[in-house]
């Protein structure tokens, strides 16, 4: 799992069992891969490539992919029946019809020797879907105790049952633009929120940002690093402030959408919420969340390796319900015209 907050490489080896309407797991193994900084610019600067250069950048960040998941498997002695692999986005407009994830799967599969299962995501918007989030199936199945399901990566995403049905989708942004505010300051990210919790609210920019048009659209809806840089980062950059100020700003913005969303959905006296992802692990963020969302909503931020490993582990489940020619992207959550089984098979040669 790659993910857009580009931390770096997720890899996960975990294993699946069946067991009546839902299913159990492991996570046995896990590695973090730090990107070098001439990746990361690369993959951030993908959406800016000619054909040509994206093209060449896919396959060798493919074959990227490929030699650390070999490394992984070897060093640890691991027993693999397959890699699941997201990718890296660098283009989504499923308005278009067009949604792209770096990282080739025939070069995954030949670098690593394994069989490879990659583009989770063209099939759902070649069926007029959004194309994401794709974790709420695994949420459904692997994480049906939990009244909401929250991410807070790159991009903060929800899921949870509506009328029967799982639904889920991006609320807006998170480390995405709490990141690019650290790295203004030399920080790669703002450990634990102490930056954010020492700096006072821009009221001006608050304002701003909550009232962006994306946040008045209904679900399904989705959004990616273009919506970033073109609606959001301008307000940011006309507001001039300290970073703290800045940070502060910011994670009030997440929290305000997040407990917006929450509390329009809640339908019983008690609500429980699993968060994971990055942002979880920011603790001036989790503190304001729980303030905003009082004691209706309980705030469960399990144990580490769950918190940074949950997207790679619904990876892994994807392929396996892949492989069993089972519906791994849900309509009801993306707006497709139906269920899908989705993912592209690579063989190693």
């Amino acid at each position: 799992m790659s993910g857009t907050s580009l931390d770096g490489l997720d890899m996960a080896y975990c294993h699946f069992r069946a067991k009546s309407d839902t299913w159990e797991f492991d996570i046995v193994k896990t590695r973090h891969t730090g990107y070098t900084e001439d990746l990361k610019d690369k993959l951030k600067n993908a959406i800016t490539l000619s054909a040509i250069d994206h093209m060449r950048l896919d396959h060798g960040y493919g074959i990227w992919l490929g030699q650390q998941v070999r490394a992984f498997v070897a060093e640890e002695g691991l027993d693999v029946d397959f890699i699941a692999s997201h990718g890296h986005t660098s283009h989504h407009r499923p308005e278009l019809g067009i949604t792209c994830q770096l990282g080739s799967g025939q070069h995954i599969a030949n670098a690593s020797g394994s069989t490879t299962i990659c583009d989770f995501r063209s099939n759902d918007v070649a069926l007029g879907g959004q194309g994401a989030p794709l974790v709420p199936i695994g949420d459904h199945f692997l994480f049906s105790q939990y009244t909401f399901c929250l991410n807070l990566g790159g991009i903060c995403n929800i899921s949870f049952l509506h009328q029967g049905k799982r639904i889920a989708y991006d609320i807006g942004v998170a480390n995405m633009l709490l990141n690019h505010l650290s790295a203004m300051g030399g920080m790669p990210y703002d450990e634990g929120g102490e930056y954010a919790a020492s700096g006072t609210v821009n009221q001006e920019l608050l304002e701003a940002l909550n009232t962006l048009p994306y946040y008045k659209q209904s679900f399904p809806k989705s959004t990616g690093y273009e919506w970033f840089t073109g609606s959001l980062l301008p307000l940011v950059n006309q507001h001039k402030d300290s970073l703290e100020n800045l940070l502060c700003t910011a994670v009030h913005h997440i929290t305000d959408q997040i407990s917006l969303q929450i509390m329009s959905h809640i339908t019983s006296v008690q609500a429980s919420m699993l968060v994971t992802g990055g942002g979880a692990h920011n603790d001036f963020l989790i503190n304001l969340l729980r303030k905003k969302l009082g004691e209706r909503v309980d705030i469960i931020v399990p144990d580490r390796t769950l918190v940074d490993f949950k997207e790679a582990l619904v990876f892994g489940f994807m392929g396996v319900l892949r492989m069993q020619h089972k519906t791994n992207v849900l309509a009801s959550v993306t707006g497709a015209e139906r269920d899908s089984v989705s993912g592209v098979i690579y063989l190693p040669s």
